[in-house]
């Protein structure tokens, strides 16, 4: 059966379709730029030699999804929507009601759009890519996976802040944590590559992008994440401050003069890799440090010495650990950024191959020394994937 992932962000559809049981992808593709003049669609078919790419001009998300379901079935992927088993929507925010893949109807919307104050810039864009599925194929039955799902095996003591209890009780003030899509697969991929069962392993995994985040996971559950009610917590990220003193917000607003959605702005839009040295990418971080930029060499120190001290405090949180797995753009890609990580962890048993971690790679692979008591490893993690084999088990669960 083919099942279609879409996974919306706030100006763009990332997408995937998928022959399921055996995960074969049959078509992929990212329309960026979603609302501006020259939005950009890339996309391709199982055989491909090359990607394909268009320049398109979309208002918004309705146009960028009708030109994906054009390119889907222009090529072949699909002859037509309804051949579709189902769609899968990744949901970055689920709350407490979401903690398992849910079949969608109007009461599922309702109780999403009730959840968009705990995450206004990213649950609009995850309803968008529904609505505007539900129109185009409405005889297909639609999935919605929550990116909060993974982390509700955290224990109490780890998801609730020290905060009156009132704030929990009325506003659902606590922590959820993000990325589970990801840490999901992930980990399953982890168990594969060290061929032992996944609820026997414990695992400290690294979810590092422009969002970045760490989790620690036993036995397959999590039992607890870097990021909290919002993704602002946590590690140093492109634009995202991370920890910082909660009280440094209300300073800001008596010694500077900022309105509360301004501070709110700075600590997610104007902070991070980007506050530091200016620039969010950090790609050009380090060429900005390579030049002898002091901000930026701040910056990447910063980011490295967060992620120890995540490292560390999981290692504890767990008891022993198996396996230290890095993922996402920067976790796959940036071997200078593991070494400088794992600098200094022999003495929880975390030792980096150089020449393992500096040689080139696609695939899941393994980067620690020999004498290295616990794995570290190089996962590419695959959201839209996991999506789809969260929809097909929904699908025979009934």
């Amino acid at each position: 059966m083919k099942v279609l992932v879409i996974n919306c962000g706030s100006s763009s559809i990332k997408y995937g379709l998928f022959a399921m049981p055996a995960g074969e992808a049959l078509a992929s593709g990212l329309v960026e730029r979603i609302g501006e003049p020259q939005a950009c669609h890339r996309y391709s078919n199982a055989g491909d030699s090359a990607q394909q790419s268009e320049t398109l001009s979309v208002a918004d998300h309705r146009e960028a999804l009708a030109r994906i379901i054009a390119a889907l079935t222009t090529s072949g992927a699909v002859t037509d929507l309804s051949e579709l088993a189902a769609i899968g929507h990744r949901v970055v925010h689920g709350g407490e009601l979401f903690r398992q893949p849910t079949r969608i109807d109007a009461e599922v919307i309702a109780q999403i759009r009730e959840l968009v104050p705990l995450a206004p810039l990213h649950n609009p864009a995850g309803l968008a890519g529904i609505e505007v599925s539900l129109q185009a194929a409405p005889g297909v039955p639609q999935v919605a996976v929550f990116d909060t799902a993974f982390h509700h095996s955290m224990p109490d003591f780890a998801c609730h802040y020290a905060l009156p209890r009132r704030f929990y009780s009325q506003y659902r003030v606590r922590r959820y944590g993000f990325h589970g899509i990801s840490y999901s697969y992930v980990a399953s991929q982890a168990a594969r590559f060290l061929r032992r069962p996944l609820e026997e392993l414990n695992l400290i995994a690294l979810h590092l992008g422009n969002g970045a985040s760490a989790a620690a996971i036993a036995n397959g559950r999590s039992m607890d994440t870097s990021m909290g009610m919002t993704p602002l917590e946590g590690l140093v990220m492109g634009t995202r401050s991370g920890d910082i003193d909660p009280a440094i917000p209300f300073y800001l607003g008596r010694e500077a003069g900022l309105a509360p959605d301004e501070v709110e702005t700075t600590l997610n839009r104007e902070s991070g890799l980007k506050g530091l040295c200016g620039s969010g990418d950090m790609r050009e971080v380090h060429r900005l440090a390579e030049t002898g930029d002091a901000d930026a060499r701040l910056a990447l120190d910063m980011v490295c010495h967060r992620l120890r001290k995540y490292i560390g405090a999981y290692s504890a949180v767990l008891g022993h650990v198996d396996a230290l797995v890095f993922t996402g753009g920067i976790g796959e890609n940036d071997s200078w950024l593991r070494a400088r990580s794992c600098s200094g962890l022999a003495t929880l048993g975390i030792r980096i191959d150089p020449q393992k971690n500096n040689r080139p790679g696609t695939g899941d692979r393994a980067v620690h020394h020999a004498d290295s008591r616990v794995s570290v490893l190089v996962v590419p993690t695959d959201e839209e994937l996991e999506i789809a084999r969260q929809v097909s088990g929904c699908l025979q669960a009934g």
